[in-house]
């Protein structure tokens, strides 16, 4: 998810609506639900750098861990 080296513009989009843990009990503390009043609104598109950022805090239990899961 995150990549050792930085590459041209890497993003990460984060939408309830391709989550497969959606509707479920990982809802309740989702990050998206966290940083959005209405995560079901809109997809979150995090760069490298803000990618980053969301592990660092996470790891320091600052913020849930990112449980979304992409659905193929």
């Amino acid at each position: 998810m995150f990549p050792a080296e930085p590459t041209p513009n890497p993003v990460l989009v984060i939408s309830c609506d391709t989550c497969v843990m959606r509707d479920t009990a990982a809802c309740d503390d989702c990050l998206v639900s966290v940083l959005c009043a209405d995560p079901e609104d809109d997809a979150m598109v995090f760069d490298f750098a803000e990618q980053r950022a969301i592990k660092m805090l996470a790891q320091a239990g600052l913020v849930p861990t990112l449980r979304h899961r992409a659905a193929s």
